[in-house]
């Protein structure tokens, strides 16, 4: 992988990119205040936000690159804050003056993308350092089976943490009859874009439900349009892997357009035998406006960073992750960034393995890890 720093150039502009990290002041990063956060860094790291990194910022800088997701769902925010936990760059306050308490030196950068397959393919490219990645998509890369299967097995990726427990949602317009997964037979269904996990996930549940390919009538949208057209009616339904609440669906139940389809029986039960990575879970009451509880299947998001990173590197990162003040800005930054904590630090990860960086952090703190393989 290429090594990735101020002196060797910049980093290549990924499709959607547009999320730079405001470290030096510890500001709260969202999907709305990405356009802001540009003038909120150093004078001398400042670049337009339709711009690249810039290539010659003063002081001895190193960029770091995290794969999120779409624009409308979970990773994206989260992969802002995962960031300005774990930079802090020339020009930043000192952290114990309320400043940044990340890697010296460490500028990291959330690029939007089109999801786990995606940002594994990416990783093995060297296009980027680390990403967001459901549990599911990652060891059938680890294996090279499923969506991998061509690529084969990817023996570069590693863990920093497992972050949180995602869902798969099935949204379906109120107008549109579907009240299980055998009503969308015939239907308009977004299954989200190509390099998806969602696609992926919905893929297999389907076909475990028995709807093949043609039974319905197959769209790949993001989240994001596949809700512009279900506003039009124009899409009957669409699936959506992401942490709860999911800001897209919040907008779509608050304009009492939506029911979300309970994802269970028969079909369920063989997905999990199948694949175990796989947890019957459910959307609680409330979550979205109006909406009862409802059954679902859920894997876990981890954090992944390529192993040609340095162990040193990783260790700083992981540390940044959970020092004291790196809780407040979760806290505060995305309502499922509170479910990123210590002590779940390590569920749900088996392949990749941790990283030898991260795996020296926790060992250190007294958490009892597994060795690399």
């Amino acid at each position: 992988m290429d090594q990735f720093d101020a002196r060797q150039g910049r980093p290549p502009r990924a499709a959607g990119e547009g999320l730079l990290c405001p470290v030096g002041r510890r500001r709260l990063l969202t999907g709305a205040a990405a356009l802001g956060l540009a003038a909120l860094l150093p004078r001398s790291l400042r670049a337009e936000t339709s711009g690249d990194v810039p290539a010659t910022p003063e002081g001895d800088i190193r960029f770091f690159r995290i794969g999120t997701g779409s624009t409308a769902g979970t990773y994206y925010p989260v992969g802002g804050l995962l960031a300005a936990a774990i930079s802090n760059p020339p020009g930043s306050h000192p952290c114990g003056e309320g400043g940044s308490c990340g890697v010296p030196g460490l500028l990291a950068v959330a690029q939007s993308t089109n999801g786990s397959v995606d940002n594994v393919k990416r990783m093995v490219a060297g296009k980027l350092e680390s990403a967001l990645c459901q549990a599911d998509v990652a060891f059938w890369a680890t294996a090279g089976e499923g969506v991998f299967k061509d690529l084969g097995a990817v023996d570069s990726l590693r863990v920093i943490t497992s972050l949180y427990p995602e869902v798969l949602h099935l949204v379906a317009h109120r107008n549109s009859g579907i009240r299980k997964l055998a009503d969308l037979k015939g239907k308009r269904v977004s299954l989200d874009l190509e390099g998806s996990g969602t696609r992926v996930d919905a893929l297999l549940l389907l076909a475990a439900a028995g709807l093949k390919p043609g039974s319905y009538e197959e769209t790949a949208l993001s989240a994001s349009k596949a809700a512009q057209a279900l506003r039009e009616e124009a899409l009957d339904a669409f699936f959506m892997m992401a942490g709860t609440p999911a800001s897209v669906i919040s907008e779509l139940a608050s304009e009492n357009l939506i029911e979300l389809v309970p994802i269970e029986g028969d079909a369920v039960t063989e997905l999990i035998a199948d694949y175990p990575f796989f947890t019957v879970d459910a959307v609680s009451a409330g979550t979205y406006l109006n909406a009862p509880q409802t059954p679902t299947l859920s894997v876990r998001a981890l954090w992944l960073v390529s192993a040609a990173v340095e162990a040193e590197l990783v260790y700083q990162i992981t540390t940044a992750l959970w020092h004291p003040t790196t809780r407040a800005l979760l806290d505060m930054g995305h309502i499922k960034a509170r479910s990123i904590r210590l002590e779940t630090a390590l569920t749900g990860v088996t392949q990749p393995p941790l990283h030898e960086g991260a795996l020296r952090y926790y060992k250190e703190i007294g958490l009892e890890v597994p060795d690399l393989p």
